[in-house]
């Protein structure tokens, strides 16, 4: 996707262009002070990086996070709200 650099201020008074470019597939990267502050990109853009992910993508995400033993560590855990 293309894109072009703007403004803030410029962008808020062409916002309706800026939205029919970005519909057609050109997105604007906006900024305030010269420092990126937003984008206005279109649907298509924002949909594919919101896609579904697969609960088994996590697997493997905590590895390490329970010491040697979870099952230990589950334990040490309940123990802890009995007393």
């Amino acid at each position: 996707m293309a894109t072009r650099t703007i403004g803030l201020e410029q962008a808020r008074k062409q916002l309706p262009q800026l939205a029919e470019s970005a519909h057609s597939g050109m997105g604007s990267l906006l900024t305030k002070h010269g420092k990126p502050y937003a984008a206005i990109v279109g649907p298509e853009l924002l949909l594919k990086s919101r896609r579904k992910q697969s609960f088994l993508a996590l697997r493997g995400t905590g590895k390490g996070l329970w010491g040697k033993s979870p099952a230990q560590k589950i334990a040490d855990l309940r123990e802890e709200w009995t007393k």
